[in-house]
């Protein structure tokens, strides 16, 4: 199918372009989300009729887009998830995660916006980017823990698995702890019963013909 396209699309061509593009994509997404009409010559006159009017609404919106990157780019989320210890999550943070997240520290992002790739299934720090406008994106990093003072600790450079390691030279160290008090605990004991024994020793007396 022929499309003029009303936007620049990804790989596809720039405002005004008239392209070829399988039906499914396009009735599926390119005429639902207005970024083009069919290439009638009907649509294509009304287009050029429209043209500068089209490119001065994209240009405020392309401006209003710009403004908000520079207020997301580098911002930092954090994504409180259930995990396992070795860091995997019980389910994925999705899109409309992220829009709810930015939602609670006041910022604007639609679900739609939101680009994130490959499933995020794992605790740890992960980048994911904003299409605020076609020519406008903004890169946010999400740190996904299981607590606030862990996204702390990732926020500083430290892994999942440093932590785990971590965690468990400290119950080690508890451990080791509690056995070295309880063998001086114990040698204290020898000693007093050592005493005790010389002690009543030194007492008896030899018994007199």
């Amino acid at each position: 199918m022929d499309v003029i396209l009303l936007e620049r699309v990804a790989k596809l061509g720039q405002m005004g372009d008239v392209v070829k593009v399988k039906e499914g994509y396009a009735r599926n997404f390119l005429l639902p989300q207005k970024k083009a009409l069919r290439a009638s010559q009907a649509n294509i006159d009304a287009f050029e009729s429209q043209k500068a009017e089209l490119e001065a609404r994209n240009l405020d919106s392309k401006k209003e887009a710009a403004a908000l990157a520079t207020r997301l780019d580098g911002e930092t989320l954090v994504v409180i998830r259930q995990a396992s210890d070795s860091g995997s999550l019980y389910g994925s943070v999705t899109p409309r995660d992220v829009e709810a997240v930015a939602k609670e520290n006041g910022l604007s992002i639609d679900r739609k916006q939101v680009v994130i790739g490959a499933p995020i299934k794992e605790l740890g720090l992960r980048d994911v980017t904003i299409v605020l406008h076609p020519e406008v994106e903004a890169t946010i990093a999400l740190n996904i823990a299981r607590s606030s003072e862990e996204a702390e600790l990732q926020a500083q450079g430290k892994s999942i698995q440093e932590l785990a390691a971590e965690e468990e030279a400290a119950a080690d160290f508890e451990v080791a702890e509690l056995f070295d008090d309880l063998g001086a605990a114990a040698s204290e004991d020898d000693d007093l019963l050592d005493t005790a024994d010389e002690s009543g020793t030194s007492e008896e007396q030899p018994e007199e013909d």
